[in-house]
């Protein structure tokens, strides 16, 4: 559900072609194209066809460690198959991944039991469906790709969760850190003065805030503001207590009274901002994941 958001926001120029592509199903456009492939084109095909749930997360550049080939030949294999790009292709990967995950997990064959616990799984899922749904009619895409520009050219970023919010912040720091340097959060229990003190014009503060709204949000809001710091607010909805202070702020739930906070939403609109900055900076990005990956080999740092 987190990639149709992406999907549906990211649209295609393309559309006669696209839809055509969205009717396929990965293997079917690998099969179509297989004959005019290269040899290394065809060695990530049938690598991603044996490995969806790795060419669903992984870069362009582990996937071609993977299969023993280079980041570009993974890149022009994308091209090849029709996709305006890896993240397309890698949308499409995603899209095929989770419907055979959806697919086993309501499987027909199964006892009443499991049917019985499948509708639990079914109401949850339509639950966020509706939640990632209104997500997509309220995001003003202005405010959107503002965020992204000003998170993508600070000198810093800050990024501020307290309490139960922590979790989605510390989620967009560990991924913002593969996209550039020069970022830095809270606490789970607060945030400490020294480390916000030397924030500029040209920093940004990322603020999560989400019932029950912590105080440090707002201590932490004003005291930036007079350092004439830029922030974004991340909440429920634009009326909640951080929403008028930010520069910008950007909402998961505005309409939506179920008592339930879905960390589903957090986490759709940080990828949509990820995405965003990689449309933005994807040479630097590029640059910077490939050292990275250079770092974690010389270290051993993965098993895999």
């Amino acid at each position: 559900m987190l990639y149709i958001i992406k999907k549906k926001f990211f649209l295609h120029h393309n559309s006669e072609r696209g839809g055509r592509m969205e009717n396929k199903q990965l293997n079917e456009i690998i099969k179509e194209s297989y004959p005019s492939l290269s040899p290394g084109q065809k060695k990530v095909a049938e690598y991603i066809k044996a490995h969806l749930d790795e060419g669903a997360l992984h870069t362009a550049y582990q996937i071609g460690k993977k299969a023993g080939v280079s980041e570009t030949t993974v890149i022009r294999l994308a091209y090849a198959l029709g996709f305006s790009g890896f993240s397309g292709l890698q949308e499409k990967i995603r899209i095929d991944w989770l419907a055979d995950k959806h697919a086993s997990m309501f499987d027909d064959t199964a006892s009443n039991d499991v049917v019985e616990q499948s509708s639990i799984f079914e109401s949850v899922i339509a639950r966020e469906k509706n939640v990632l749904n209104q997500l997509l009619s309220q995001l003003n895409q202005n405010d959107f790709w503002e965020a992204v520009d000003k998170i993508t050219n600070a000198d810093v970023v800050y990024i501020a969760s307290f309490g139960s919010s922590y979790a989605a912040g510390y989620w967009l720091y560990y991924a913002l850190r593969q996209f550039r340097a020069n970022v830095y959060i809270s606490n789970p229990n607060g945030f400490i003065p020294e480390d916000v003190q030397d924030l500029s014009e040209d920093s940004i503060v990322v603020i999560f805030s989400y019932p029950r709204f912590r105080t440090e949000t707002l201590t932490l809001m004003n005291m930036v503001k007079r350092q004439k710091v830029k922030t974004i607010a991340i909440t429920n909805r634009q009326l909640s207590p951080v929403g008028p202070l930010a520069d910008i702020t950007l909402t998961t739930e505005e309409k939506v009274e179920n008592g339930h906070n879905s960390i589903a939403s957090v986490i759709s609109l940080l990828e949509m901002i990820l995405a965003g900055i990689q449309t933005r900076d994807h040479v630097h990005i590029s640059v910077r994941q490939r050292k990275l990956e250079q770092l974690y080999s010389n270290q051993n740092l993965f098993i895999e």
